[in-house]
């Protein structure tokens, strides 16, 4: 009997030691592990449990600036119509010495609204419900919504790019969290015989006319997930119906996959596709282009008219509710973009004063895995450390390394505090997620001189 006990004391220590030396080994090993392979091993029991003890947590927040001012209204200045070809916005403006901002700068707060331009399109009335046919859904692979949803518009339209074809281009890195909306365009207009337009601020009207007209368009949303927390997500948007008031997606990580289409009130739509701005892409063969244009109209197809267009909805979303985050984001984004077309240090300055706003309210840390502003703004404000303080808290977690956008922008921040050396290790960073991310590779040319 005594011996029993001993075995019994015996086998217990043991269990315990390996307990211990198991909590020590088991934090770098699962922080070592794939954002896939981890993603799979939660789904078994226990999974998820073991691996909560080696990962580093989401941050609850993202850091404050530390020049951040709360903000009540923001300044929306106008900016001259131009006559411009609708092209996908592709690159930030590189740090250079000739650009460098005016560091003296305070964010205005007086409230001036620019009245929008009249000339939006003659309403064509539109069906109660319509429904596009011969649209085929497929499940993503992982992160992959962006890919899915575009090939599921491509392949609607004949072209035969599978989804992990149009991945290989635009996320070669299969851990890449994020494929942004110019990527996509920029891959349709560039390596397709199809032609794509990307928009902001649109509406569920705009959607309902386009799909009418026969073209799914693709949406990007928030999306709120029970384990996940909130990230972003793409829909192919391709029914309507006004008795029940419902918009018809394919969601291609929930389905359903018999094709029938997942159904959401408009306000569900409306309440996450606000989120990133009401952002889209459509994509249409280029005989179909001047129908398409004349669907969009005038506002969307003017650069500046759009994203002024865009403050102003963001703008107005505020007055209705100063708490909401997303809008002072979105505003932010706007300003900003209205900066890159027209120079102006104004639309920086009201931009960065909207973003502060948005980051003292508190927004979901993954938002700057898929937007990138803030660090345009604060870096036309030469706000650098800020901006690298954002970077590192997002590079703090496993998914936040594996957005290549991070890298650059934590490059352009060391460029302009001095660290060269650290810029272009940042830059190759960046390359190294995604070879075919070339605004790094312009970036870090433009260091190196290659």
């Amino acid at each position: 009997m005594k011996k029993r006990w001993k075995y019994l004391i015996l086998f217990i220590a043991v269990s315990q030691i390996l307990f211990v030396l198991g909590l020590t080994v088991l934090p770098p090993v699962a922080q070592a592990l794939p954002g896939e392979m981890r993603v799979r091993i939660a789904k078994v029991p226990l999974g998820a449990t073991l691996l909560d003890i080696g990962t580093t947590p989401l941050p609850t927040a993202l850091p404050i600036p530390k020049n951040a001012v709360a903000q009540t209204q923001i300044i929306i200045p106008t900016i001259a119509p131009a006559t411009i070809e609708p092209t996908a916005t592709a690159v930030s403006p590189q740090p250079t010495q000739e650009t460098k901002p005016n560091k003296t700068h305070e964010p205005a707060v007086t409230a001036i609204v620019t009245p929008l331009p009249t000339n939006t399109p003659t309403p064509v009335p539109l069906p109660k419900q319509t429904r596009i046919e011969g649209m085929t859904i497929m499940p993503q692979g992982f992160n992959n919504c962006g890919p899915a949803n575009l090939t599921i518009n491509l392949n609607f339209y004949g072209d035969p790019t599978t989804q992990s074809q149009a991945a290989a281009f635009l996320k070669p890195n299969r851990e890449d969290r994020n494929v942004s909306p110019w990527q996509m365009v920029d891959y349709v207009n560039e390596q397709t015989s199809l032609r794509a337009f990307f928009g902001s601020g649109g509406d569920i009207q705009l959607l309902k006319q386009l799909i009418a007209a026969g073209y799914p368009v693709v949406i990007e949303k928030g999306y709120e997930l029970l384990r996940e927390g909130w990230l972003g997500h793409y829909l192919t948007m391709f029914g309507y119906d006004d008795d029940t008031g419902e918009m018809v997606s394919m969601d291609t990580n929930l389905g359903p996959w018999d094709g029938s289409g997942r159904f959401d009130s408009y306000e569900d739509i409306e309440k996450y596709w606000s989120q990133f701005n009401y952002n889209f892409f459509v994509v249409y063969p280029p005989e179909k282009e001047q129908e398409v244009y004349t669907i969009l109209g005038s506002n969307m197809l003017d650069p500046g008219a759009m994203w002024q267009q865009a403050a102003q909805k963001a703008q107005m979303t505020i007055e209705a509710n100063p708490e909401n985050a997303f809008a002072w984001f979105n505003l932010g984004t706007s300003l900003t973009r209205l900066g890159e077309l027209s120079g102006e240090a104004e639309f920086y300055e009201n931009g960065a004063a909207a973003f502060d706003q948005a980051f003292i309210l508190g927004l979901p840390p993954r938002i700057l895995w898929y937007e990138y502003r803030p660090y345009i703004a604060y870096m036309k404000m030469g706000r650098y450390q800020e901006m690298l303080d954002l970077a590192d808290a997002i590079l703090t977690t496993q998914g936040g390394q594996n957005v290549e956008e991070t890298y650059l922008y934590k490059g352009h921040a060391l460029a302009f505090l001095g660290d060269g050396a650290g810029a272009v290790t940042a830059y190759k960073q960046a390359l190294v997620r995604n070879e075919n991310f070339y605004p790094a590779q312009w970036a870090l040319d433009s260091i190196t001189g290659g």
